[in-house]
């Protein structure tokens, strides 16, 4: 089955930086990208960023554009979302998610009824 685990979310101030890790197993073609989510607390899921399976099409929220940066290892199956210069709103679960798209060129920052989710990591900014 397609898998995904997320890992490297804690605690760090503002100004910090994080890099979180997203392995995934049991990729399938019929999947079109991976995309980074977070939710805080009492608030919807939002999308932060996303690359697509083919390409490495990329594609950030505007709230986190010049501080985040996503990036694949192919050869480790691994997707990672660095984050810098982060700030208290940036608290939150974060989730990847496995993308099922129109094409494999394409990663969305919106959900889909048929996209794969990891368990999530939590990242907290805070001084």
């Amino acid at each position: 089955q397609l898998q995904l685990v997320e890992s490297g979310g804690g605690l760090v101030q503002p100004g910090g930086s994080l890099r979180l890790s997203c392995a995934v197993s049991g990729f399938s073609s019929d999947y079109h990208g991976i995309g980074w989510f977070r939710q805080a607390p009492g608030k919807e899921r939002e999308g932060v960023s996303c690359i697509s399976n083919v390409g490495g099409s990329t594609k950030y929220a505007d709230s986190v554009k010049g501080r985040f940066t996503i990036s694949r290892d192919n050869a480790k199956n691994t997707v990672y979302l660095q984050m810098n210069s982060l700030k208290p709103e940036d608290t939150g679960v974060y989730y990847c998610a496995a993308q099922r798209r129109y094409s494999a060129y394409v990663c969305t920052l919106s959900r889909g009824a048929l996209d794969v989710w990891g368990q999530g990591t939590l990242v907290t900014v805070s001084s």
